[in-house]
Order: structure tokens, then C-alpha cells, then sequence
């Protein structure tokens, strides 16, 4: 049996060869392509997505999986071989059911739709967009139809990225938690006027904030060695390898969140790409086990390191030391509370964190209008406006801060937004677990230490890999599965104390 696994390892290396190779140029696409090399790269894009996928599903990965059931029966279940078996029976299952002409469109058409969409948003034209997102949609569609499944149309593009996950769970955990959120949102409205944040819009030099970025990253634990950080039109992080990850930020003059907290939110993701352990490279375990728990990861630095006292009791000196003028008048508990504020706002990525669930729901629902057929994609401007005037009553005065803010649908992520607050709510079951384990961390995090916090994470959640899915990661983790709990608990705690509710 072993020269069996080490067939099927070695036949799985080339198909991660050559999705890390796709990703380069995706990397590439959105940093540094000039914008006429667009069309050839929707080739190459389609070509090597397509040769990934028919090398994936060959016949003989098939036969070798087969065989090794026997084997993978026998091991323990969270043993690396008997993981890697069933992880990638399961893949190979759903892979098998796709023809590889779809993956070739689908790469290409996204391809195509990022230049789309990039143009779109600095026009700030939905209609420029419009038929790259209706083409996406229709693909996505075929693909849920070829992947299969047994109630909504969305579970299948949802199980994509959280897998064994359903539409109708999300739904359950989304319907009591929205009730939560709007009764403090409300709350806080009325005493809106206990923070100012005026201090965030000043106008702070751009290279200044990238350079502190940088610096904070740095004693986080994202080592340069290892990967780079770039600009691009919308955040993200990609992976070639354990030791080449890359993050991407932007920056906004008068408004200082932008860069600071997409910086911190980037290098969580990155963490967790640089942390698996060394023998998963190449495998199909060399990854994250899901987009809810690598959301966590991002949001946990993001927002629960990131936003909290304690952090700024660290780092506010040194960043009124590059700032001077602008942060004359402030310290460390007016900056904090400046930049907890919470205030219905149009932009996700800088919404706080009360609010920020409201936005991920919004997107939720309307991507299952669209699978569904019950919104077209004409009609995405009208229906963001009315769901995001219903949930945080404000109202895009153009489609750039409205449904051409976030990069996802032109690559046709459908099924990828309830992942975000997913991620969030690990997020802080995750944390109630680190304190008990690490009752110390506060005050370490008061005096920029992190190692403690990375090491955890390292031990408990990104050595595994893909091993383990979401619902397993937090029963063995935390003892429970996952719950909203400790992120409502989070949530009023934090912003009770700011906002005196």
C-alpha cells in the first residue's frame, strides 16, 4: 500500500504544481499585468486550470483511491495518510463530475471579468460589468448542476469553500445572530455621538503608513523571506508555497483603516499559508481546511489582536512618532475608541465590526438570488441598494461604493461571502480558548509580544492543513462546534464598554 500512496502522492504534486503555477499569473493579474494582457492571460488561465482538473480526476487517481480505502479504514483518523485519503476521495468525487471544458471557461471568463470589473469600478459603471457577472453566474450554475445536490442550488458552490456545510445551516446561524447584531447596532446609534473618529480622515502620507504596516507585520510574524507585500485594486493573499506567500494591500490618504487593518487582515490569511507543516507540501493537504477557518485566522489578527486596547497601548506611540501633527491631540483611548466606532457605512472591508455582519448577509442572500434564478444580474445595483438602505440605512450614491466594491463575483466566487463571518465567529471561539490556555496573552499583546498567540495557532489550527473541516477543527479545538456565542459575547462586551450599553 505504500507504493501506492506514493504513487498517488506523486501524481497529486503535479496538479498542485500546476494550480500554484495558475495562481502566479492570477497574482500577477492583479499587481503588476498591464491591463491589454488581459486577453492572453484568460488563455493561459484556461489552460492551466484545465490540464490541473483532467490530471486531477484521471481514471488512475480514481483506482489508486480505491485501493487505499481498505488501508485509510485501518489508520487512525487524524493521521496524515488516513487525511490525505479521505480528503481527496472526497475532492476527487466532486471533481469527477465536472467536465474540464467548464473549468476551461470558467478560468477564462473570470479572467476576462477581473479586467471587467476593475474598469468598471473606477467608472464606476455596473453596466460595464453587467455581462461578465450575468456570464459568471450562468457558469456557476452548470457547475452546481454538474457537482450535484440535494436541497438549494447554493450548496453546492458553498460546499467549495466550506466543505460539508449547508445553505440551511448558514441560514440557522445567520437568523438569530442578524437579530442580535441590529438590537446593538441600535443600541449604539443612540449614544453615536460617544466616539470620534474625525481623527481617522486626516490626511496621513501614504509611504509613512506602508512603511508602519510593515513594521507591525513584521513583529506579528509575517517574515519577508518568505513572502512580499504589494498594492492591488482589492486586498488579498495568495499562496505558491509554504515559503512564497503573498499579500497585497492598498492605501487611502485620508483614511488611515484602509491600509492599517487590510495589512493586518492579509498577514493573518498569511500566517496561515506559511504554517502547515513542511511535510503537506505538494499534497492534497497543503492548505487551508476551509475559507471560514482561514477568514478566522485573518479576522482574529484583523480585529480581535488588532482592534483591541491592548495592541494600541503597544504600537499608538509609535505611530504618533511618524504622525505627529495629525495624532497631536489624541491618545491611546481616544484612538482606540476612533477606530471602533461603530457607524453604518458602504464599504465592507472598512466596516466595523458590529456591522460588518450585516454586509456579509446582504451578499449572502443576493448571490442566492442569483444561483437561483430569482434576481438577474441587471438588477444587482437596485437590489444591493435596497438590502443595504433595509440592514445599515445608508445608501451607495454610485456602484463603486455599492455592488462593485469587493473583487469576488468577477471571479465567479459565488458561495464565498458567508465564509467571511463564519470566520469571524470562529474567530472569537477560537480566542475564548486561546485565554483559557494562555491566560497571560492580554498583557502580552499590551507589549507587542505575539509569538505565544502564533505558536497556538500553529499547534492547534494551521499545522493540519486541510485534514479537517470546519465542524471538526472547532469540536476538537474548542470542545463544541461552531457557535455564535462567543461573538456575540465578544461583540457586547467590547462595544458595551466603549458605547457605555
Amino acid at each position: 500500500m505504500r507504493e501506492k500512496l506514493d504513487e498517488l502522492k506523486k501524481r497529486f504534486a503535479l496538479v498542485d504544481d500546476l494550480g500554484r503555477a495558475a495562481a502566479v499569473l492570477s497574482w500577477d493579474q492583479q499587481t503588476y499585468m498591464p491591463p491589454r494582457g488581459a486577453s492572453a492571460r484568460a488563455e493561459q488561465l484556461a489552460t492551466l486550470e484545465k490540464l490541473a482538473h483532467e490530471h486531477f480526476i484521471a481514471d488512475e487517481n480514481g483506482a489508486l483511491l480505491n485501493d487505499l480505502a481498505e488501508y485509510a479504514a485501518q489508520l487512525p483518523y487524524d493521521s496524515d495518510d488516513a487525511g490525505m485519503i479521505r480528503v481527496t476521495k472526497r475532492e476527487y468525487a466532486k471533481a469527477k463530475r465536472v467536465p474540464p471544458a467548464l473549468v476551461e471557461e470558467m478560468a477564462r471568463a473570470a479572467a476576462l471579468a477581473f479586467e471587467a470589473w476593475h474598469n468598471a469600478r473606477a467608472e464606476s459603471n455596473f453596466k460595464l460589468f453587467q455581462p461578465y457577472l450575468a456570464k459568471n453566474v450562468e457558469l456557476r450554475i452548470q457547475l452546481a448542476d454538474h457537482l450535484g445536490y440535494s436541497d438549494r442550488i447554493y450548496d453546492a458552490l458553498l460546499d467549495q469553500y466550506e466543505p460539508e456545510m449547508t445553505t440551511a445551516q448558514v441560514e440557522a446561524i445567520f437568523t438569530p445572530l442578524r437579530k442580535e447584531i441590529v438590537a446593538l447596532v441600535q443600541q449604539i446609534a443612540r449614544k453615536a455621538d460617544a466616539v470620534d473618529a474625525a481623527v481617522l480622515h486626516r490626511e496621513y502620507d501614504e509611504q509613512k503608513q506602508w512603511d508602519f504596516g510593515v513594521e507591525v507585520i513584521k513583529r506579528i510574524g509575517f517574515d519577508f523571506a518568505r513572502g512580499r507585500q504589494d498594492k492591488a485594486p482589492h486586498p488579498f493573499t495568495t499562496g505558491f508555497g509554504l515559503d512564497d506567500v503573498r499579500i497585497t494591500t492598498r492605501v487611502a490618504k485620508n483614511f488611515l483603516p484602509t491600509m492599517l487593518f487590510g495589512t493586518i487582515h492579509e498577514t493573518g490569511h498569511a500566517l496561515y499559508d506559511m504554517g502547515y507543516r513542511a511535510e503537506l507540501e505538494r499534497t492534497p493537504l497543503g492548505g487551508a481546511a476551509s475559507l471560514g477557518v482561514h477568514e478566522s485566522q485573518s479576522r482574529m489578527w484583523e480585529n480581535v489582536v488588532g482592534r483591541s486596547r491592548g495592541f494600541w497601548q503597544f504600537w499608538f506611540p509609535r505611530l504618533r512618532e511618524i504622525f505627529p501633527a495629525q495624532l497631536a491631540d489624541q491618545n491611546v483611548e481616544s484612538f482606540y475608541r476612533a477606530i471602533n466606532k461603530v457607524a453604518p457605512s458602504l464599504i465592507r472591508v472598512e466596516a466595523d465590526e458590529v456591522t460588518y455582519g450585516l454586509h456579509i448577509m446582504l451578499r449572502f442572500e443576493i448571490e442566492n438570488a442569483l444561483v437561483e434564478r430569482k434576481l438577474r444580474a441587471a438588477d444587482v445595483p437596485d437590489a444591493w441598494n435596497a438590502k443595504i438602505k433595509e440592514y445599515l440605512g445608508v445608501v451607495p450614491p454610485n456602484d463603486a461604493q455599492g455592488c462593485l466594491q469587493d473583487v469576488h463575483w468577477s471571479y465567479g466566487d459565488l458561495g464565498y461571502f458567508a465564509t467571511y463571518l463564519l470566520g469571524s465567529m470562529f474567530a472569537a471561539q477560537l480566542y475564548d480558548k486561546v485565554v483559557r490556555d494562555l491566560p497571560a496573552l492580554p498583557e502580552q499583546i499590551a507589549r507587542g509580544e505575539y509569538g505565544e498567540l502564533l505558536n497556538w495557532l500553529r499547534a492547534n489550527i494551521h499545522t493540519h492543513g486541510r485534514k479537517f473541516t470546519l465542524d471538526e477543527l472547532a469540536r476538537r479545538v474548542t470542545g463544541e462546534p461552531l457557535h455564535a456565542r462567543s461573538y456575540v459575547a465578544y461583540l457586547k462586551k467590547k462595544f458595551g464598554e466603549i458605547y457605555g450599553v
